[in-house]
């Protein structure tokens, strides 16, 4: 690596634009292909505490995967499900994918039997890798429930479009005799498969949204749309040569796997990928393997100051990190750079509908704008569109009821378009039409503002805000709020029926480590700077176990509002 770090924001960008002056299309394993053809071949590109594979040995090992793919009958178009967690395997699988032109379908692995079902069927998966067991899921056990006799048989009457199973062991279950294995997908490189043409503006991925609201959709995006994406997190974020990136986000979402995976192949950088997340382990991975990047979600974050703190380590070589993915308290940007000796903060926005994020702020912003947006428009250079300001996705903020555009700087939901945009929601031709207005602009369902500069502000939801006694109500102020107490580490406000209000307020809170917290002082916080129907009618005071969330870590709110009505003695309305 070079000493990149020392240069400044401008100086890493011109450097990348060096580097890729003009964009190229091209499919994930051309991009991982060329990395390897222009002076990465050795360079560690995936780094474990027990092996460390270099950008060659991930390409060869991604095409002998392709080849057992190939023996079973894995062709264009074809779905493959894949259930794996922050695994090496995953990463060869994905590029393995990718070179048969087939469109992987990543799936959460904290899905359960029905979950399991309901997306192998509709994605039309033809093969699922999973692994056999991770944490307290067993995945082989809700496929006995699903398919009994899949070992032979595949999905059977139950998926009959699914042919195969193919098993990583994890070493947390028994064998399972019959299974195949994915050892076995490792076969001599079939010299064949080099002259497959794939377009890359093809379906690369269908990965399904995190399900805030309701049932998961299946968000197609192209190989284009992703290295596109990629190049612009690299880009946005000033990647210096050999960025290594450590994170325990799961790659089956688009914050690990595009922030982190599909980004640092442009600089010749290194991915360090956890399979859980555990704070100390995070900290010590930092020093053992020389990071210098990380991706974390609030909750990680807090819990990673907290561990610096208590421990000691060295992360020196430490200088970046996204966090994003939600709402943090304001404290926390400040003790990045205090307690951890982070100097380069950037926080963004973005969705799966959007290939990741397409909002972050700069290297080089102030705190101000740390603790005041979620970002600035994101100018991704040569990977962008120059009819929309070098970007691949560009906003607008319009009325909610009338969908007319409001002035700069005043509130409406975020409406998307440009060519990081999804087309759709794979065989949902309903539900896609929904996400769009007549002229084209995905609805994004989040509130925000934009200001003269570019940069977003979210303040909620327009699923989630509510009405108690005709009265609109945006959680998120209430969270901002009740997070500045000190010993608030998470606040999350859903609405309730209630007969008379129509909705009232329940605050789930998470307290810092060895604090107590008391409802009613909770209560008395909002009563005395927000106006009474603000005011939550009822505070939860939990863990953050019980907080149900996606893959990025934001809160699935609806799953919340039926939690508060059962442990309220309430019958779901």
């Amino acid at each position: 690596m070079t000493d990149g770090p020392a240069m400044s924001v401008a100086k890493r960008q011109a450097a990348i634009r060096a580097r890729y002056p003009d964009w190229t299309a091209r499919t994930l394993h051309a991009t991982l292909d060329h990395a390897v053809e222009t002076g990465f071949r050795d360079r560690p590109f995936v780094i474990t505490d027990g092996h460390n594979w270099t950008y060659g040995e991930m390409a060869d090992w991604s095409r002998r995967i392709a080849s057992g793919l190939h023996a079973l009958g894995v062709g264009n178009d074809d779905k493959v499900a894949m259930v794996l967690g922050n695994q090496p395997e995953f990463v060869a699988l994905k590029y393995a994918i990718s070179r048969l032109g087939a469109v992987a379908v990543p799936i959460n692995i904290l899905n359960r039997r029905d979950e399991l079902r309901y997306l192998l069927e509709q994605s039309d998966s033809i093969v699922l890798v999973t692994m056999d067991r991770f944490r307290d899921v067993d995945y082989l056990d809700a496929l006995d429930q699903i398919a009994p006799g899949w070992e032979a048989d595949g999905g059977g009457a139950a998926l009959p479009r699914l042919k195969q199973v193919v098993v990583l062991a994890t070493g947390e279950g028994p064998s399972r005799d019959g299974a195949i294995p994915f050892a076995a997908l490792d076969l001599p490189i079939d010299p064949a498969l080099a002259h497959l043409a794939v377009d890359p503006h093809a379906d690369c991925d269908i990965i399904y949204t995190s399900g805030t609201t309701g049932l998961p959709k299946g968000v197609q995006l192209t190989h284009d749309m992703l290295m596109r994406t990629a190049f612009g997190a690299a880009y946005a974020r000033a990647f210096e040569d050999g960025r290594r990136i450590l994170f325990s986000l799961p790659m089956y979402h688009v914050f690990g796997y595009v922030e982190g995976l599909l980004a640092v192949p442009f600089v010749g950088g290194a991915i360090v990928p956890q399979l859980r997340f555990d704070a100390a382990a995070t900290l010590a991975a930092v020093e053992r393997h020389r990071a210098t990047d990380a991706l974390l979600v609030p909750a990680m974050t807090l819990a990673v100051i907290d561990a610096a703190e208590a421990g000691s380590y060295d992360l020196s070589s430490w200088y970046a990190v996204l966090a994003s993915g939600g709402r943090a308290p304001e404290r926390v940007w400040q003790a990045i750079h205090d307690v951890l000796g982070v100097a380069e903060i950037t926080t963004g926005y973005g969705m799966t509908e959007t290939t990741a994020s397409t909002t972050v702020t700069r290297p080089d912003d102030g705190m101000a704008r740390l603790l005041t947006t979620n970002g600035r428009q994101r100018d991704v250079g040569p990977a962008g569109d120059p009819t929309i300001g070098n970007r691949i996705v560009t906003y607008r903020v319009v009325d909610p009821e009338t969908g007319g555009e409001v002035g700069a700087g005043e509130m409406g939901e975020l409406v998307a378009r440009g060519p990081g945009v999804t087309r759709g929601y794979y065989n949902k031709p309903e539900a896609t039409a929904a996400a769009f207005d007549a002229d084209g602009w995905l609805k994004t369902g989040d509130l925000g503002r934009i200001d003269a500069d570019g940069y977003i502000t979210l303040v909620g939801r327009t699923k989630e805000s509510y009405r108690c006694g005709g009265e609109q109500v945006l959680p998120t102020e209430i969270e901002d709020l009740l997070t500045t107490h000190p010993d608030v580490v998470q606040a999350q406000v859903v609405p309730i029926p209630d007969e008379r209000m129509g909705e009232v307020g329940v605050a789930f809170l998470v307290a810092r480590p060895g604090a107590t917290l008391d409802a009613a002082e909770m209560q008395a916080l909002v009563t005395a700077r927000l106006a009474r129907f603000k005011v939550p009618r009822h505070v939860l005071i939990v863990s953050a176990e019980d907080i149900p969330t996606t893959a990025s870590g934001r809160a699935r709110k609806f799953l919340l509002s039926q939690k508060a009505q059962t442990m309220l003695g309430m019958t779901e309305q």
